[in-house]
């Protein structure tokens, strides 16, 4: 994103302060000429403070911004302001962000935010930079606080064509929120215990690229979205809520999913009322639900991983959606031209899942030899059943992150589980028998 600045001949301000008095941040950008720039050395200086004209505050040193009104500590009225490494401590508990931007192309770098509201929030303006930034709500017992009692880190409402990339949020409502916002890189953000790591409402043409975050509710939310590209993101261990996912797409259409992890979720990729979407090369990995189709058509996966899983794939109200040439861990295929594609389709078995359904404790015996010897016998409504035409019968890890340790489903792995589940029952039967004697 480009920041013009050249020409500028005005002699930078200097602020020196001492580092428990506060000193107004206004005063010292009102004395500051357009064009200029207003470097904050160590020590506190009092917010809130608004930026009409084009300027940059640049910290030189450990630079805090104090405010504790129920107004934004900095707004930006102006265009090509540019904020640099600083902190902000925002204590008030209003809706008030900690950085309101209002004109177009600001450029927020290496800003420290600790906010008890939201973090930084744009409206109505376009080509910003939001870059190498550590958002993170600071409010007493934030950790146990609900998470909808929190704010956003960064939000944009109608407001296109910037660039939001190598931030950490933690401890936010939704750590990175897009509403009416088009064409919009999201890149190499780090989010984490937040409700959404990454929300997308109402935007086309939104890019979400090398994202990764843990112990959200859910990892990325793409809801009312076209013509997105997901790419390369890893989101583990969405825990948060019974219903938590690794990636939902609600009412998506003509996007592109693909090179991403989703590992250790209840839910891998959820799909909902959407179509024409293309998943591919995805790594699904170690989760309760691999991929869970609602009301979607028309969607095509192919080249994805499916491993570890407790179910592989459900589908409800959903026709047409084309499986090929994936990986799906419990299949055991038969390849007679050696090209490690199974002549024989794979259908997924929902037998498991009806019966988990109707009675969780069952998912004990998940993969245990009588299960799987169950399982081969339901064949009710097969026609229905989703499925692979041609599953890949080897797998390629796509990255380090996907190698983590899984359940080892090999042929020695299920016996020695199968055994075990064995053991556990005996003993359950013995001791209660024991015990009711």
């Amino acid at each position: 994103m480009m920041m013009f600045f050249s020409g500028i001949t005005a002699k930078p301000v200097t602020a020196k302060t001492d580092p428990l008095e506060l000193r107004s941040l206004q005063q010292l950008i009102d004395i500051t000429p357009t064009g200029g720039t207003l470097k904050l050395d160590a020590g506190n200086y009092a917010g809130p403070a608004k930026v009409n004209k084009r300027l940059s505050i640049v910290g030189e040193g450990n630079a805090v911004i104090v405010n504790e009104s129920s107004q934004p500590a900095i707004t930006i009225a102006a265009q090509d302001v540019r904020l640099q490494n600083f902190r902000i401590d925002h204590e008030g508990k209003e809706d008030r962000a900690a950085v309101l931007i209002t004109a177009n192309r600001a450029a927020v770098q290496g800003i420290d935010i600790k906010t008890e509201s939201y973090g930084i929030v744009i409206r109505e303006s376009e080509g910003h930079t939001i870059e190498n930034s550590h958002i993170v709500h600071t409010q007493p017992g934030a950790a146990d606080n609900p998470i909808s009692d929190r704010k956003n880190g960064v939000d944009l409402f109608n407001s296109h064509n910037s660039r939001i990339a190598g931030n950490v949020i933690e401890n936010m409502h939704d750590g990175i929120y897009l509403e009416s916002s088009h064409r919009n890189v999201i890149e190499g953000n780090r989010i984490e215990h937040s409700r959404y790591g990454i929300h997308c409402m109402y935007t086309d043409s939104t890019v979400i690229s090398r994202n990764d975050g843990a112990f959200n509710v859910t990892g990325a939310m793409v809801m009312g979205v076209k013509d997105a590209i997901v790419k390369d993101n890893t989101f583990v261990k969405q825990s948060e809520s019974v219903n938590s996912q690794g990636f939902l797409f609600f009412d998506v259409h003509t996007s592109k999913i693909h090179n991403n992890t989703a590992q250790g979720n209840r839910v891998g990729l959820y799909v909902e009322q959407s179509d024409r979407n293309e998943f591919t090369n995805n790594d699904v990995l170690g989760n309760f639900t691999g991929v869970q189709f609602l009301e979607s058509q028309g969607n095509r996966f192919t080249d994805n991983r499916f491993i570890g899983n407790v179910i592989e794939a459900e589908a409800s109200d959903s026709e047409n959606n084309s499986f090929r040439g994936n990986y799906w861990e419990a299949f055991r295929g038969i390849d007679v031209s050696g090209d490690a594609i199974s002549d024989t389709a794979y259908r997924v078995n929902p037998f498991f899942q009806r019966l988990t359904s109707a009675v969780p404790a069952f998912q004990l015996y998940f993969q245990s030899p009588g299960m799987l010897f169950l399982e081969s016998l339901n064949m009710d409504g097969i026609e229905t059943w989703t499925k692979d035409e041609a599953p890949q019968m080897r797998h390629d890890f796509r990255n380090a992150q996907s190698q983590l340790p899984l359940a080892d489903h090999s042929t020695s792995g299920m016996l020695a589980l199968g055994l075990a589940l064995l053991a556990a029952s005996l003993f359950t039967i013995y001791y209660l028998g024991v015990r009711r004697l």
